[in-house]
């Protein structure tokens, strides 16, 4: 097939060549410069054996072992059983309650191999970068030089929301990589990578720069390469032309489970913010601000009166959180964080995420046609908890308006208690969401507090609301749903 291909591309050259003689330059359209310059273009294909050479020495590959243990195989399993488990990663059954053991199958427990990676080393006194997804839940780590030395790892510390390990070997005058500047990376641009695919220790592959800023995961803006990536390649470096690592080999798109042309790498400023925090204290930390957010389409902007989708739209503020504290509600469209523009969703999260817990920053939102400014104090990100009740049953459940029922609602006012349990000043209850608001994600028990940009603080309001909303297009609302509010956009039945 390669070969053919190669054949296919030479003869077409050939031709083109053969027809320009026979009928002159200019009637193709070609000047004698352009052809020298085609040539030229094609004889300074870039030369990847120096970079090799230079950084070669600080890749490694990683093999990480785990501890299995032998003595609960059921006694009627022979030897080549027991192999064939293990070479094709099956579990091995235990031995049934009441059976006896046989005496040659209580071994102790030993380890086996459970993956291959790679890395590449970051200092010269064995500290070594690598993917999280590469080490977790090894019980041993091993890693090999180039001039086949190996060493045993301490793991320093893992983040599996970037996909970063630190790892450090016990040596001293190791060759370090380079650290590039991920800014001055241009789509289009050579790049390589070296790592281990299927165990092949050392393997050099090379391509072009994709695309930047690949939105693939939360804290991430990844750089896609054309460069072959296979497993074995994660945690390797991808290099640029200068000799510099600008990004580690971690995904890729596939189909079929193998390359398909399409490779992710994390940027190396991302890695390097990562693997500074686990050298210095084993764990990262992470700002965290408890707003859910959206992308802000073109429909959402248009609702709000936007001259353009920008920003992260809240549809979600944790009661109590910063953002809560601060003034953010539901429906607000986040453009700016600490002066920075926040152009897509995915901006806001890395933003937060890279600020220390405790630092008061500026958000400035969007909202009913003016931006504001609100001070918040970032706090460190935690797990979520369950989801909180919702408020109790209302005292009437009315049938739906026929304003309400274009949006497939039907609501009730809010008693006294059910205001003072959620700490609200109004607002209706949802007693039965259908069609659109149902579509929009609404249900029994939410409590609507604003309708198109309007806020709603009893039954008459809310009819108000839906009454003079322009039903030709989305509607928004933003309701309360135990201690978080939320934002949602209601297509109206036509």
């Amino acid at each position: 097939m390669g070969l053919r291909w190669t054949n296919v591309q030479a003869w077409t050259v050939a031709g083109v060549v053969a027809v320009a003689g026979a009928v002159g330059v200019g009637a193709l359209g070609f000047v004698p410069g352009q052809v020298q310059a085609q040539a030229s273009t094609a004889r300074g294909l870039p030369d990847f054996t120096d970079l090799v050479e230079q950084v070669g020495p600080a890749v490694v590959n990683i093999r990480t072992l785990e501890k299995v243990s032998a003595r609960n195989m059921p006694s009627g399993m022979d030897e080549e059983m027991l192999e064939f488990f293990k070479r094709f990663g099956l579990p091995i059954p235990n031995m049934p309650r009441g059976q006896r053991p046989n005496p040659r199958q209580q071994q102790p427990d030993e380890e086996q191999p459970r993956g291959l990676g790679s890395g590449f080393i970051l200092s010269s006194d064995g500290y070594v970068m690598t993917n999280a997804h590469v080490v977790e839940g090894a019980d041993e780590v091993m890693v090999t030089l180039t001039d086949k030395r190996e060493f045993k790892a301490k793991i320093i510390g893992y983040d599996k929301r970037s996909d970063v390990a630190v790892v450090k070997i016990e040596a001293s005058g190791l060759p370090a990589v380079k650290i590039g500047d991920v800014g001055r990376v241009r789509v289009g641009e050579w790049v390589m990578a070296i790592g281990s695919p299927f165990g092949l220790e050392n393997t050099v592959t090379a391509g072009i720069v994709s695309a930047k800023q690949r939105d693939t995961g939360d804290y991430l803006p990844f750089i896609q390469t054309d460069v072959a990536i296979n497993p074995g390649n994660s945690g390797g470096p991808l290099i640029n032309m200068r000799g510099e690592v600008i990004g580690i080999n971690s995904q890729i798109y596939s189909r079929s489970g193998g390359f398909m042309g399409i490779s992710f790498s994390i940027p190396i400023d991302e890695a390097i913010r990562v693997s500074d925090q686990l050298r210095a204290t084993g764990k990262v930390t992470r700002g965290r601000i408890g707003v859910q957010i959206g992308s802000v389409t073109k429909d959402v902007a248009e609702s709000l009166g936007m001259a353009k989708p920008q920003g992260a739209l809240v549809t979600g503020v944790e009661a109590g959180a910063p953002a809560d504290k601060a003034g953010v509600e539901a429906g607000d469209v986040i453009t700016r964080f600490d002066g920075k523009p926040v152009d897509r969703i995915s901006d806001l999260p890395r933003m937060v995420g890279n600020t220390k817990p405790g630092t008061r920053s500026t958000i400035t939102v969007f909202r009913r046609g003016q931006t504001k400014d609100l001070s918040v104090t970032v706090a460190e990100i935690e797990p979520e908890d369950g989801e909180a009740a919702g408020p109790g049953p209302a005292e009437a459940k009315p049938k739906a308006s026929p304003a309400a029922q274009k949006l497939g609602l039907v609501v009730s006012a809010l008693s006294d208690a059910q205001r003072q349990k959620l700490k609200v000043k109004g607002g209706v209850r949802v007693d039965a969401a259908t069609d659109g608001a149902a579509r929009a994600g609404l249900r029994e028990g939410d409590v609507i507090l604003a309708v198109a940009n309007t806020e709603v603080s009893s039954l008459k309001d809310f009819e108000a609301a839906v009454g003079q909303a322009d039903k030709s297009k989305p509607i928004n609302v933003r309701y309360r749903r135990g201690d978080w509010e939320q934002y949602a956009l209601i297509r109206p039945a036509r």
